[in-house]
């Protein structure tokens, strides 16, 4: 099952970027404005070329193998996950339960940082510089 959702997974891949390429290399509807205020042959509906030429056909293809990819992936996701075990109860009943106690040990704080979490070590006090050096980290 995996070898085939790798192989729908990269034809897909390559289908959007073939997409990509053959969109950026085509002419725009746009281009052909000027030309159809001066000439009668550029003016129809879908230009002097046509209603479609190789580039357009070969993107309308492109884009119907990257959709019938993304379908077959979605296939064989939901086929993958309908053997899997059903459970019961929702996902926040399932959840791990947080501790939401304080911290045991004294915590370390920096004058003129943001509260730390980090607890110090047990041997090290709890220092506080004065307000006049608020910016400055105490040395030993």
């Amino acid at each position: 099952m995996q070898i085939w959702m790798n192989l729908v997974l990269v034809l897909q891949l390559i289908a959007a970027l073939a997409m990509i390429g053959l969109v950026l290399v085509q002419h725009g509807k746009g281009a052909d404005m000027g030309a159809s205020f001066g000439s009668g042959a550029s003016g129809s509906l879908f230009g002097a070329t046509g209603s479609a030429n190789f580039l357009s056909r070969s993107t309308a293809i492109c884009a119907a193998v990257f959709f019938a990819c993304t379908l077959a992936m979605v296939f064989l996701t939901n086929s993958a996950t309908m053997n899997a075990p059903v459970s019961s109860g929702s996902v926040l009943e399932r959840a791990a339960p947080v501790a939401a106690s304080a911290p045991s040990a004294p915590v370390a704080v920096i004058p003129g940082a943001a509260p730390s979490l980090v607890p110090a070590p047990a041997s090290a006090a709890v220092r506080t510089a004065p307000a006049a050096s608020a910016g400055v980290i105490p040395t030993k």
